[in-house]
């Protein structure tokens, strides 16, 4: 299973790439493979507020319903519309075409795990 070393991960196997005050943010390998086929995507709204740890849209498969948890605060200031369009480009490539929405940062986001700490996380999951 694919964990970049670059990115920063959260708990609810979210992943987050930092650029110039803008978080990217997707889900991971290791979530993608567990929802198996994705049909549905529903990002939040650009414009929305969001906070770390709140619920804030939802990834939906053949086998269930699982939601998106912001991983950091700040609003959306953009969204996915090929994966919206194409679910499951979020199974395939969900590092790259596959990220769902991106925030524009209100502060540092705190708690997120490094690569290490989200692998140790998974192996016990799997």
């Amino acid at each position: 299973m694919s964990v970049p070393a670059e990115l920063g991960y959260t708990s609810e196997h979210e992943w987050v790439a930092i650029n110039e005050g803008v978080a990217t943010i997707g889900i991971t390998a290791f979530a993608a493979e567990s929802l198996g086929d994705i049909v549905f995507v529903e990002p939040p709204e650009v414009g929305a507020t969001v906070a770390a740890g709140e619920p804030c849209g939802e990834v939906e498969s053949t086998k269930s319903v699982s939601e998106i948890y912001a991983p950091v605060n700040g609003e959306v200031v953009d969204i996915n519309r090929a994966a919206v369009d194409e679910p499951e480009l979020v199974g395939t490539d969900p590092y790259g075409q596959g990220w769902l929405f991106k925030v524009e940062l209100a502060d540092e986001p705190a708690d997120l795990l490094t690569p290490e700490q989200y692998t140790q996380l998974t192996e016990g999951e799997g």
